[in-house]
């Protein structure tokens, strides 16, 4: 392995010029020229950017990286035996024990120090809250209350929200998942409300937050309603917050800086924090959040397991609920489950070591938005299922009013093919006069696509849309500010507090005579208004990566898969853009890359599941 080696891998696309640079750099630190660790520094580097916590040697022994060509040998990854040993070897790499640049562990994970600090230091804090029960719970009251707010199903089904109650309010860390319809939001509310009641007059201090501010608002508006419709007194009610806020707002960001003004040795001033979409928090802020928590303090998080991750490192709630062994409880926890909430589910060997994490992560079944005849339930089920063939049966059989499937057109005839899905779903918002109205009707349809480059990408997509909308006089693309322009941030500005995934509208301002301004629904429901000058990085709107879709829902989705397979596609993806929609879907692909994307899974590297099973 030769410097000019990395270069070659970047011509290749396996590398970026940071990965090089980095490696040269602890080569330096190092004081002597080692081929194995400038491979793996740089590899560690790539697979980081990548979205991994760290880089398993053991996956990468004896791969071949680059053929030989042009002269040059070819590029293969050493013996992992070798590897291990020479990297050993180093001073710029460590044990986990150690303050070094790379970390090392036994199991043959290479880290950068900082993203091995957060994973560690969250599985710390994580097994220290499990092993601390928060509440005995052997209240007559509670049973009542359980009873009352989590009715039995008509089903006589297990209700899984009380099961998911019960583990919220006997542990201090406790995850909820679920997929989208199956009450999580809902379930979150009543607990509260049991919290606060058994706590009464004595009043826990709560907080709600979200990674984006579009989840936030969304999910203000559910909270408040349920808690209009909740089965408790009206000082109980008083006391669960209506506001939700980013993450970010709530830690309180430090402007240019990785930093927030809430951290350990200066805590939130909470006893309980519920976290929204928790699947998008990546492993450095559920690190940082996790840290600025009270030792005292109760943490709720909230998603689906099943989704894509986070955009950064890491897949901390997918890790985590992977620890578990789902519906499996130790005896002291299914003991309480039987008095409590009145179910007898068989206690786990006592030999399982994962029976104690598993009491703090429960999993929703029951969907209350789509039923079993929903074929937007049905789809999600065999997509997550990993059943290509039954997905693809779903999309064609004509049995469902709110699935369908077309084949992928050529890239030459999508402007003609395209054009009624377009008119149709954004037409509406243009028409709406009222800021806040529009802003909710630009939600009722949206593309999603997979990748952002290439005829079926984001780019060419935007584009499209906007000649067509201009061809039927909807907008006019006189000046790249026109009027109805869809915008989302694409950079963090915590002077605007406009963040990433933000969504905004260009549309005239009232009070400036008319002026162009670009309108954001805020955390708090209520309108931002910026100059577009003023705005930070962003990009219009009307079709948007899956990715980039998480944490929202719309009415109708169109799905436009590219006509080639891609890393980027899977399984998680698929899942992902089904479940945007609320009431209908139609999916554009190929059936062979629809079957190869179901056929694979996100597999990012980390330790955090290991580390939680063996603290």
């Amino acid at each position: 392995m030769k410097k000019q080696d990395l270069y070659r891998l970047y011509d290749k696309g396996q590398l970026s010029l940071l990965d090089i640079h980095f490696s040269k750099f602890i080569e330096r630190i190092e004081g002597k020229d080692n081929p194995e660790l400038l491979l793996a520094a740089a590899l560690v580097s790539s697979s980081t950017r990548q979205g991994n916590v760290c880089l398993n040697l053991s996956d990468l022994s004896k791969n071949t990286l680059l053929d030989a060509a042009d002269g040059g040998k070819a590029v293969i990854c050493p013996r992992l035996d070798d590897w291990v040993e020479s990297l050993r070897a180093c001073n710029t790499v460590g044990t986990p024990e150690e303050y070094k640049p790379l970390i090392l562990d036994n199991s043959n994970r290479l880290y950068l120090f900082r993203y091995w600090d957060y994973q560690h230091t969250l599985a710390t804090l994580i097994k220290e809250s499990i092993e601390e029960d928060d509440i005995h719970l052997d209240t007559p009251l509670l049973k009542k209350r359980l009873e009352g707010l989590f009715p039995e199903e008509d089903t006589g089904e297990i209700n899984w929200q009380r099961i998911a109650a019960l583990a919220a309010l006997k542990k201090r860390f406790c995850v909820i998942s679920g997929g989208p319809g199956t009450g999580k939001t809902t379930a979150v509310v009543k607990i509260l409300c049991l919290i606060q009641e058994l706590e009464y007059p004595n009043k826990k201090r709560i907080a709600i937050a979200t990674p984006t501010g579009k989840a936030a608002a969304r999910l203000q508006e559910i909270i408040k309603y349920s808690r209009e419709t909740i089965d408790c007194p009206e000082a109980i009610k008083e006391s669960i917050p209506e506001k939700a806020l980013t993450i970010h707002r709530l830690l309180r960001a430090i402007p240019n800086s990785p930093y927030f003004k809430y951290r350990q040795g200066n805590p939130l001033p909470v006893d309980v924090l519920i976290v929204d979409e928790a699947s998008m928090v990546d492993m450095a802020l559920m690190a940082k959040l996790a840290l600025a928590l009270p030792q005292h303090a109760k943490l709720i998080l909230l998603g689906d397991k099943d989704q894509l991750a986070s955009v950064e490192a890491g897949a901390a709630l997918g890790d985590i609920c992977n620890a578990a062994t789902i519906d499996t409880f130790s005896k002291e926890f299914s003991q309480t489950l039987q008095y409590a909430a009145g179910y007898t589910i068989k206690a786990a060997d006592e030999t399982n070591h994962k029976a104690n994490i598993s009491d703090s992560i429960i999993q929703l079944k029951k969907n209350y938005r789509f039923g079993l005849h929903s074929g937007i339930y049905r789809l999600s089920m065999a997509v997550n299922n990993g059943d290509g063939d039954e997905a693809l049966r779903l999309l064609m059989s004509g049995e469902f009013d709110d699935i369908s499937w077309k084949k992928l057109p050529e890239s030459n005839t999508i402007p003609k093919t395209m054009k009624k899905n377009i008119i149709e779903g954004y037409s509406s918002y243009l028409r709406f006069k009222d800021t806040l109205e529009a802003l909710h009707m630009f939600d009722n349809f949206r593309v999603l696509c997979a990748l952002r480059n290439g005829h079926y990408g984001v780019k060419a997509i935007n584009l499209l849309v906007e000649k067509a909308l201009e061809e039927k006089g909807h907008i006019t693309l006189n000046d790249k500010w026109y009027l109805g322009r869809p915008i989302m941030i694409t950079r963090n500005d915590y002077n605007l507090r406009l963040f990433n995934g933000d969504i905004g509208i260009t549309l005239p301002d009232p009070d400036k005579n008319g002026e162009l301004r670009v309108f954001f629904q805020g955390e708090d429901g209520v309108l931002k208004e910026f100059f577009h000058l003023s705005l930070p990085e962003h990009e219009t709107v009307f079709a948007m990566t899956v990715h980039k879709s998480q944490g929202s829902e719309f009415e109708e989705v169109l799905l436009i898969l590219p006509d080639v397979e891609s890393p980027v596609l899977t399984r998680e993806l698929i899942y992902t853009g089904i479940t945007r929609a609320k009431k209908g879907i139609e999916i554009w692909g190929n059936e062979n890359v629809f079957r190869s994307a179901i056929s694979r899974c996100i597999d990012r590297s980390s330790g955090l599941r290991e580390e939680l099973l063996s603290l």
